[in-house]
């Protein structure tokens, strides 16, 4: 049995990659010249953080990477309220740290400049221009998507060994809808991490990105506790057996 200091310690690690990984490919190679990965790359870039950490550290922490994750479990009776303050300060503190690391890395090329870092935005900072409206009804929508996955997923019910796969894919799904609408959120860990760079447009825009992925987060709680509810309250995510790497 884990304690909290070691879950926490893995939520730093697993949101750290998330962001590095996600937001990196964002910043570092999206738009490299000829041979950038493209809105496509980024989407499967932060599929495969969430797929590898799912394996990595899911017998830990359960690799929620997330505070919307967390609050949506914590909705469907998968989480101890206990724990809360703890995963979310240690999600924040990895998403931030590895924003510091990915600008040091970034502005190490000569005429560097943030140029909204990977932030997330609506109207003239949305990469296709979406407005306020459009971008609150995708990232509550889609992040109530994810956490249905994500409960689906790790039922008790469900196939064991292959949460992560379906997480994975889920998340790069999210994001090949939604780049263009906000640059994707559904986590307001990694948005708070690129705002601190991006300048102050990104924090006087942050709020959506707190509130929408957390509202959609627990009513997808709520609701999956009503459609297929778990017997007993399971404390985090069902645990990955390090079998299923093999």
């Amino acid at each position: 049995m884990f304690g909290i200091f070691q879950k926490s310690v893995a939520e730093f690690i697993g949101t750290f990659w998330l962001v590095f990984g996600g937001c990196g490919s964002a910043i570092l190679a999206a738009s490299f010249p000829e041979l950038g990965i493209g809105f496509t790359g980024v989407a499967i870039a932060f599929g495969l953080t969430v797929l590898t950490m799912v394996y990595a550290i899911g017998h830990i922490s359960g690799a929620h990477l997330n505070p919307a994750v967390t609050f949506g479990l914590w909705a469907g009776g998968r989480f101890s309220s206990k724990e809360l303050l703890p995963y979310i300060v240690a999600q924040l503190l990895g998403a931030v740290f590895a924003a510091v690391v990915l600008f040091l890395v970034a502005s190490g090329k000569p005429g560097f400049e943030t140029d909204g870092f990977a932030a997330n935005g609506y109207g003239e900072h949305s990469p296709g221009g979406y407005g306020l409206a459009s971008a609150f009804i995708a990232e509550f929508v889609l992040t109530f998507l994810f956490l249905f996955i994500i409960l689906g997923a790790t039922h008790s019910k469900a196939p064991k060994g292959f949460a992560g796969i379906a997480i994975g894919l889920g998340l790069t799904l999210i994001h090949l809808i939604s780049i263009p609408v906000t640059n994707t959120s559904v986590n307001p860990a990694r948005s708070t991490s690129q705002a601190l760079f991006a300048g102050p447009w990104a924090l006087e825009q942050l709020w959506l990105f707190w509130i929408a992925p957390l509202a959609g987060a627990v009513l997808a709680g709520r609701a999956f506790r009503l459609l297929s509810p778990e017997k007993g309250n399971m404390t985090d995510m069902e645990p990955v057996p390090t079998a299923t790497v093999s």
